[in-house]
């Protein structure tokens, strides 16, 4: 008899999983019975050491991480393959993006990216009352939640003031779910202050949207543009990100003699790793999987040369105050001038490092730097370049201390400022504290409200009545429940420390 590996067994017989998340789960075990893509020995040792590391995207990549398709093709063209005519009406044009959605790969199984809805849609909303297009905008957002249940799924909208983001931003408010994730793309010279105050409110009712500020992102990107997608990250429009592999930036430091030996030699050589595992990967998607033979590239909802390799990095604090320790210094990193300024030099040397080593089959011939958000098995590392759970600063001082990272990271990094609940009667301070953000220099703006049921994990959401429920072994229909939970038994999510807002009107004037 043939020995079958007892994981699959436990898959099959988990409780706690439903049909289709078992259905995931055993894909995702059988390709990772294949052979890995050829690596060299070195790196093979980096990434059992997990100096660096595949994100576990699976031993055979046989589609991207992340898709961005540009939905307004099939909108504007109908679809050959699938058989879709060109909608004329909203319903139709809905219905569309449904059926489209269930065609677009990505790491997770489920879209990460649904579209700059508001663009997509205003053009069918001719004739459409404004309490028509929010009932049908909230039978949509409660279809993508039931149907495609995965907090990496995000949408899009703004920067322009519009019937379709108020619709969207009142449906969220109001049925606070998990998926999808949003965020509102504010441009100071096109978004009204009405809507990011609006945006905020939302904030303070759901920890939702996001807030990117869309003159930094755009000016990384060409015309076609760009999209937010999964957690936080910035992606060409029409494309995406082949794969997305990391670097501990705490396990190099363990490695490193002091400062110098770390930036000159020990972080060179890591990168270096990364990058020919991101060949590795790059290389089995574009010239083995036969990916880009889909109807996907034949219809132009993407083109292979608009993917990119996201080249990603955590555990910066623990870098920085291993390397402050080995030079006898107590300062801790966000909170002591001399540990940010290490973090800043670190930063700009990993800019420098990805900058100088070009890439096939890669969107302009380079990776693109992302300050990742972690994992839910990662211990004793702080995701991306954030100040370590329960150490956070005053809301201000935050701020300060995280802002000059944000230029070296144009494919995304991001911070959550946890609030203290009495913000809800001050919703005002949320749109200081954010305009104060973005005219620092923070690419996004993030918040968590303190009591609020649905919370941010790293970049997705989850809500902590779903954990609970999921702890006490009743499953969640959401996917990505377990990995909230997980995040918030080994990471350390929920010591992240509640502030008071009182200062940020200085911050927000700041224009």
């Amino acid at each position: 008899m043939t020995q079958i590996d007892p994981a699959l067994r436990d898959i099959v017989n988990d409780p706690a999983l439903n049909p289709s998340q078992k259905a995931h789960q055993l894909a995702v075990a059988a390709e990772n019975m294949l052979d890995y893509p050829a690596l060299d020995a070195e790196t093979r040792k980096a990434l059992d050491e997990r100096v660096i590391c595949d994100m576990y995207e699976g031993h055979a990549p046989y589609k991207p991480r992340y898709v961005l398709p540009d939905y307004s093709v099939v909108l504007k063209s109908g679809s050959e393959w699938l058989e879709l005519p060109v909608p004329k009406t909203l319903d139709e044009a809905v219905n569309t993006l449904m059926i489209a959605y269930h065609h677009v790969p990505s790491v997770t199984g489920i879209p990460v990216y649904i579209g700059q809805l508001d663009d997509l849609l205003l053009p069918f909303t001719e004739g459409v009352s404004d309490e028509a297009l929010y009932t049908k905008i909230k039978l949509f957002w409660r279809y993508l939640d039931r149907v495609l249940p995965d907090a990496f799924m995000h949408a899009n909208i703004g920067p322009s003031d519009n019937r379709v983001a108020r619709a969207i931003l009142r449906v969220d408010a109001e049925l606070k779910q998990v998926a999808p994730n949003l965020t509102f793309l504010y441009d100071p010279q096109i978004s009204s202050e009405s809507i990011l105050a609006e945006a905020a409110a939302n904030i303070v009712a759901c920890s939702k949207p996001h807030v990117a500020h869309h003159p930094t992102h755009a000016a990384v990107f060409d015309d076609r543009g760009y999209g937010i997608v999964s957690c936080y990250n910035a992606l060409p429009l029409a494309g995406g990100a082949s794969t997305l592999t990391r670097i501990n930036l705490r396990e190099v430091a363990m490695r490193a003699r002091n400062v110098e030996d770390f930036l000159n030699e020990m972080l060179p050589h890591y990168v270096s790793l990364n990058f020919r595992l991101i060949r590795s990967r790059v290389d089995y998607l574009f010239n083995q999987s036969g990916f880009f033979g889909s109807f996907l590239v034949d219809e132009g909802w993407i083109a292979r040369d608009r993917f990119t390799a996201m080249f990603g990095i955590f555990a910066m604090a623990e870098a920085v105050n291993l390397l402050q320790d080995k030079a006898g210094l107590a300062g801790r990193y966000g909170l002591d001038d001399d540990a940010n300024t290490l973090g800043y030099r670190i930063s700009a040397r990993l800019a420098e490092l990805v900058e100088a080593e070009p890439l096939e089959n890669v969107w302009r011939g380079r990776a693109m730097l992302h300050a990742q958000a972690g994992l839910s098995n990662d211990s004793n590392a702080t995701p991306g370049v954030r100040i370590p759970y329960g150490s956070e600063p005053d809301p201000v001082s935050h701020v300060k201390a995280l802002a000059p990272h944000h230029c070296y990271y144009p494919s995304g990094i991001s911070e959550i400022l946890t609030l203290d609940e009495t913000v809800k009667a001050n919703p005002e301070a949320v749109l200081q504290l954010c305009k104060g953000a973005l005219a620092s220099g923070f690419r996004e703006f993030t918040a968590n409200v303190d009591s609020n049921d649905l919370v941010r994990v790293t970049g997705y959401m989850v809500r902590l009545s779903d954990v609970a429920r999921h702890n006490d072994n009743q499953g969640s229909r959401i996917n990505t429940t377990g990995l909230g939970a997980e995040a918030a038994n080994v990471t350390g999510i929920l010591d992240r420390k509640p502030r008071v807002v009182a200062n940020e009107r200085l911050t927000g004037e700041r224009q």
